[in-house]
């Protein structure tokens, strides 16, 4: 059993809520390029190869060491697997919905950290954590309109329009959620430039290989989805490798949940920059998962 996370200081807390942000940013760059003609494995191969060669080029530069024993390679090549299918099914739910609603789906993968966290090294959950899990998904009920009322669609009529979506999410949330829980228990010792460059090496090599089994890449149409596939390399690679490097030394279990934020950052960028909007009562779930995050973060124990 693992000792309980720390409590964060502000510049840790501040640190995971502007991944949170630079996320939010990379999908909403992601939905640009989309609908500009890209297809979602020509963006996991781009933002994971592009990532990789940069991490690489670091290890090269700052001379990190490249020496790791046989647990620590099986933990990488396990979590680059894993990335590369979470990439892949969340891009794919960003491509289906609204990308706030997407995020939204997706960032339950605090629940699922916690619950892998708990199967595989039995670390106990705390009663304040569970309570603000609680609270985060009754938010994402209220943001999902699961039950149609806001949409008018009803209940059939929703899932109809949000299910595979909503199921993409919810599959990178626990593929994720493990990768997330591989990462401090099985390759925390690692460097995190050399564990982000192996990563995400896997993680493009799995995109290639679907890419050429599907005909070849697929670009964007314009110039403005190719800012989006440029920005969402630039931001996804940024924002995984400082994720990679800081999350494992604060503790996954907990922490996680402060990136909850994510999506609403998503809403109000894609509101601005995609005209994307939601009813009012999704805004409100939103809002339900900002206090709960803001609570989590300012805890103390």
């Amino acid at each position: 059993m693992t000792a309980p996370a720390r409590a964060l200081s502000t510049l840790a807390f501040a640190t995971l809520v502007t991944i949170a942000l630079m996320m939010a940013a990379n999908h909403v760059a992601a939905r640009l390029a989309f609908d500009s003609g890209a297809d979602v494995m020509t963006a996991v191969a781009v933002r994971s190869g592009v990532t990789g060669l940069a991490t690489a080029l670091l290890l090269v530069v700052q001379g990190v060491s490249l020496a790791l024993n046989a647990r620590q390679w099986r933990a990488l090549l396990a979590i680059g697997l894993l990335i590369g299918v979470q990439s892949l099914w969340l891009y794919s739910a960003v491509a289906r919905l609204p990308v706030a609603l997407a995020l939204l789906a997706f960032n339950t993968y605090p629940l699922c950290t916690a619950l892998w966290a708990r199967v595989l090294v039995g670390q106990r959950l705390e009663p304040r954590l569970l309570l603000a899990m609680g609270l985060l998904l009754a938010g994402l009920a209220l943001a999902l309109d699961v039950l149609g009322a806001s949409s008018g669609l009803g209940l059939a009529g929703q899932w109809r329009r949000i299910g595979a979506g909503v199921a993409f999410a919810l599959g990178a949330a626990l593929t994720f959620g493990l990768a997330l829980v591989l990462t401090q228990h099985g390759a925390g010792d690692v460097d995190g430039r050399l564990r982000t460059c192996v990563s995400m090496g896997v993680a493009a090599v799995v995109a290639l290989l679907v890419v050429a089994s599907r005909g070849g890449f697929h670009w964007p149409g314009s110039a403005s989805g190719w800012w989006g596939l440029a920005l969402l390399t630039l931001l996804y690679g940024s924002g995984i490798t400082i994720l990679l490097t800081v999350l494992p030394r604060l503790g996954v279990v907990g922490n996680t949940a402060i990136m909850n934020v994510e999506p609403v950052f998503a809403l109000a960028l894609a509101w601005v920059i995609l005209g994307q909007t939601i009813a009012p009562v999704q805004v409100a779930g939103a809002l339900i998962v900002v206090g709960s995050v803001l609570w989590l973060g300012l805890r103390r124990r």
